[in-house]
């Protein structure tokens, strides 16, 4: 039993990234995909894809690299972890390294990006932050 998958997919993205990996693949879930589909729509990976085993789902995430073959995303961290969760009305929503970053916030109405956050005028639970 895996005590954070969120983390474990976040490190397997992170551990793919320095290994130059084309793609990482996740054990599935509906909150993972919904992390995936924010960062396609960001911007930072290429895309993702649900691979159905049975039962089980795996989500494999096409990294995305730039044409000097560096990785787009640079830094990638858990914030709200199980043991200290991390809430944040829409005035501590601040801009992730002055808005060239992302954080993704799960709220009320789904999980949506920092800057629609603050455009809705709604707060949450702050999962992760990307830049």
């Amino acid at each position: 039993m895996m005590t954070d998958p969120i983390a474990d997919m976040l490190t397997r993205i992170r551990n793919g990234l320095m290994a130059r990996k084309e793609q990482v693949e996740v054990p599935g879930s509906r909150l993972k995909t919904q992390i995936a589909a924010l960062l396609k729509q960001e911007g930072y990976i290429k895309d993702y894809e649900i691979k159905q085993d049975g039962v089980r789902s795996t989500l494999i995430i096409h990294l995305k690299y730039t044409p000097d073959g560096e990785p787009v995303i640079h830094h990638i961290e858990r914030v709200s972890k199980p043991g200290q969760r991390i809430y944040a009305g829409v005035k501590d929503l601040r801009p992730v390294k002055r808005g060239l970053g992302t954080a993704i916030v799960s709220t009320s109405q789904g999980l949506l990006p920092d800057r629609e956050c603050r455009r809705r005028r709604i707060g949450g639970e702050v999962i992760c932050i990307v830049w």
